[in-house]
């Protein structure tokens, strides 16, 4: 069923009028100048009068009057004939109708469309951009996601919605969900009061005629009990968004081909183990968003070719599937497919290329994948690709005019013994330096198939391979995983890029580090697995001398430092004495420091230890013998040492087993 609605409205404590003009105008005056804010002033105080000292009025009104920058435009909704409604439910009711009735009929829709979810739901951003599509209220044109963003942010600038989680993307901030408040969703059911209120007769047993008048109203019907029967109606047929999504179903229902208006289907988490389920829904010709993730499914049927106007396919957790069919390449519209936890699928459709407007392909838990289609390089909208290997065929060179690749990409290469020039020159093909979009890179060795002489024999080979995979300075998170060079590219350690993660896991024939300290933004540095290195010199810290007093690197932002599984690591070279003076600044922003399986190490470098002294918080020693016994005694003079101007220090160590 739909969310069920409590019909009480809670009203908050009341302010002064004093207090309602001072919150109204800190919204309204945003960003005017002292002088534009006096000829307000007045009128202002008029309109935050009408508030009767409820804050969600003036908070709404301030937001409307935001957008006017004229006394005359303040005097009109001073003098609003709203103010005179005798029909409203409750008083707040006024002041949200000034607000409503300055939205376009689309924003009216869009935003009155969200009492579909009960009180108090956390609404996903994105879901609800989709829900408008499907509704029909964003158009159809190619952009509707840039359009429902628009739409949303207009809404939230009104204050109609609240409680606001953000996320980071391509370094722009932006909402990720939202709540409503209780009044405001009173006042969006208000609202449709009078849309689909009549009760209409129906001879069903199972469908209510409170059933059928919902899903009149909302054209939406979301279901969240268990069906052992489902029963659709005749009275059911004009719905356009249908969840049936964790409803116990073990089969399709077939009369769910009389909902031929159906633009969204969520069947998710049923269960759908025998027979051919997904035909019958093969013939909803308008449908747009279908997803099945979970279900069990052992197939696709080719019919789902027909779905010519879908946009969003989730066949995500279907760990049966094996393929997917070539008829999918139909989809000519559809511009996401998720494979997530698709196990047991081991190779995409040949005809890949004819989705000419995919732009998210989620592969996520796709480990039986190896073989991607060649036809994957010419889909030059993909936004969206998390995983791709450069195996059984497969080349890393395909990716090179996907520039649109956004957020996080997971590279695992295979490397064998034969033309090591071709290997490289594919990695240079991949062109990643041209991925300016990218945020999050993950390289992955993945187990190569020569010995131990061979890995050594071919080290330059590993380290072209890494020099050529070069990624574009926007980059900010770095992994690197079974490395088997014997060096580090030039270009991890460039003072232009603006990395602030980097892990290194076993790469495990690294003899040194480069000077990564060089980095200006980084913020965490985690290393582990390097069994060849034994000598960290000064040249790590990055540090350049340009005067007598003035010095370039040494971590600047680094805040975590991590050393993992190095047993052969001996000695970590300190800074000199001239770098020891009160002027140098080296690892200024140090809060912790993690030395762990790090036994062959005999002491940490005590002049730069007491550089980062002021800001470090935290000293862990974890399994290295050498360290716990210097540093284990908190009355021991090693301790004492570097503790004496840091009081707050903790160290935490836990004692290697005999």
């Amino acid at each position: 069923m739909m969310g069920s609605v409590k019909n009480d409205i809670h009203h908050l404590g009341h302010l002064s009028h004093e207090e309602c003009w001072l919150l109204l105008s800190r919204i309204a005056l945003s960003g005017k100048s002292e002088k534009e804010r006096e000829k307000f002033q007045n009128i202002g105080r008029e309109i935050a009068n009408k508030c009767k000292g409820l804050p969600l009025a003036a908070k709404t009104l301030g937001s409307l009057l935001h957008f006017k920058n004229s006394v005359e435009a303040w005097v009109n909704v001073l003098n609003s004939e709203i103010w005179e409604l005798e029909e409203v439910e409750d008083d707040l009711f006024r002041h949200l109708l000034l607000s409503y009735k300055e939205l376009s009929p689309t924003l009216q829709r869009c935003f009155s469309y969200c009492v579909v979810f009960p009180k108090d739901t956390k609404i996903s951003v994105a879901d609800i951009i989709r829900r408008w599509f499907a509704m029909g209220y964003l158009g159809y044109g190619s952009d509707w996601e840039v359009r429902g963003r628009e739409y949303f942010d207009k809404l939230a600038m009104r204050s109609l919605f609240q409680d606001f989680s953000k996320t980071s993307n391509l370094d722009e901030e932006s909402i990720a969900s939202f709540k409503m408040h209780d009044i405001i969703h009173d006042f969006a059911q208000f609202l449709r009061k009078n849309v689909g209120s009549r009760m209409r007769e129906t001879n069903c047993q199972t469908c209510s005629p409170l059933l059928v008048s919902q899903v009149e109203k909302y054209r939406s019907l979301f279901l969240t009990i268990e069906l052992y029967d489902p029963h659709f109606c005749d009275g059911l047929t004009s719905v356009r968004l249908l969840s049936l999504w964790k409803c116990g179903l073990e089969g399709i229902p077939e009369e769910i081909e009389k909902l031929i208006h159906l633009r969204w289907l969520d069947l998710s988490w049923n269960y759908f183990e025998a027979g051919n389920g997904l035909k019958s829904i093969c013939k909803l010709y308008n449908l747009q968003f279908l997803l099945v993730g979970g279900c069990k499914l052992k197939e696709i049927p080719r019919e789902i070719g027909n779905l010519i106007q879908l946009k969003e396919l989730d066949l995500s957790s279907n760990n049966v599937i094996e393929e997917l069919p070539e008829s999918m390449c139909n989809l000519r519209e559809l511009e996401s497919l998720n494979i997530n936890s698709c196990m047991a699928l081991v190779r995409l459709p040949q005809g890949i290329p004819r989705l000419v407007n995919l732009k998210h392909l989620y592969n996520v838990g796709t480990d039986s994948l190896k073989q991607y289609p060649q036809g994957l390089a010419q889909l030059t909208n993909l936004v969206t690709l998390k995983i791709f290997h450069n195996q059984d065929g497969s080349k890393l060179g395909w990716l090179k005019n996907l520039n649109q690749l956004s957020d996080s990409l997971d590279l695992t290469i295979k490397l064998t013994s034969g033309d090591d020039s071709a290997e490289v020159e594919d990695a240079r093909e991949a062109e990643l330096r041209k991925k300016t979009r990218i945020r999050n890179l993950i390289i992955f060795f993945n187990e190569s198939t020569m010995g131990v002489e061979e890995v050594v024999k071919e080290a330059s080979a590993w380290n072209d391979i890494l020099d050529a995979l070069e990624p574009h300075p926007n980059l900010r998170k770095l992994t690197i995983c079974e490395y088997k060079g014997s060096r580090l590219p030039r270009w991890i350690a460039s003072p232009l890029n603006q990395l602030t993660f980097i892990f290194l896991y076993n790469c495990e024939y690294l003899p040194s580090l480069p000077p990564l300290g060089k980095l200006p933004l980084l913020k965490t540095l985690r290393i582990s697995g390097l069994s060849e290195l034994k000598f960290v010199g000064r040249e790590f810290l990055g540090i350049t001398t340009t005067t007598t007093t003035s010095i370039i690197g040494g971590f600047p932002k680094l805040e975590e430092l991590e050393f993992e599984d190095c047993p052969e690591w001996k000695e970590w070279e300190d800074i000199t004495a001239e770098e020891d003076c009160d002027g140098v600044s080296i690892m200024p922003c140090l809060t912790e420091l993690t030395m762990n399986s790090c036994g062959g190490l005999k002491e940490l470098p005590q002049r730069l230890m007491r550089k980062v002294l002021p800001s470090l918080k935290l000293l862990d020693i974890f399994y290295s013998t050498r360290l716990e016994q210097v540093y284990g005694d908190k009355e021991g003079q090693p301790w004492k040492s570097i503790s004496r101007n840091n009081p707050h220090l903790e160290l935490k160590v836990l004692i290697s087993p005999a």
